[in-house]
């Protein structure tokens, strides 16, 4: 890739977590969309992954942690869903129920919504940078065995 490209790839990286973000508290329907932040988020990261390559990307702390990110995600989605069980309610039922006073954070309403949306987020973002790495992976190692092959023999031929 072109320095140029690689340039863009940086300095797009921040405004793609603000969308995100942005997705995250007002969605479509103002709790938010866990889900599409998360698919947002994760193009910017394969942007990187595409523009500078494995080695790079994996310098970024959300590449490296991304496995941890996707099981707090997966904890904090089940907590929301199964703690009311807990307490004797039926399943993913939302706190503070209807006509009780809300907690505001700016404009946001914190919701047990919010907290499930938050966890979906994380849940598909660690998910979705660790099989991008995966692949990277492979790719890498993939590419390292057609190179070690002699000309005119490739790495899926044996000796026969």
């Amino acid at each position: 890739m072109t320095v140029m490209t690689q340039a863009i790839a940086r300095l797009l990286l921040l405004p793609t977590f603000m969308v995100a973000a942005a997705i995250l508290v007002k969605g479509y329907a103002e709790v938010g969309d866990g889900f599409g932040a998360g698919v947002v988020a994760t193009l910017g990261i394969l942007l990187q992954y595409t523009a500078l390559g494995r080695r790079e990307a994996r310098l970024l702390p959300t590449v490296r942690i991304a496995p941890a990110i996707g099981l707090a995600g997966m904890v904090v989605a089940l907590l929301v869903a199964f703690v009311p069980v807990v307490r004797g309610q039926a399943i993913m039922t939302h706190s503070p129920p209807p006509g009780a006073t809300v907690i505001h954070l700016g404009t946001i309403e914190l919701l047990t919504a919010v907290a499930f949306d938050v966890g979906v987020f994380l849940l598909v973002f660690g998910f979705a940078v660790g099989t991008i790495d995966l692949i990277a992976q492979a790719r890498v190692g993939l590419d390292a065995g057609l190179s070690a092959a002699p000309a005119g023999q490739s790495s899926g031929e044996g000796a026969r």
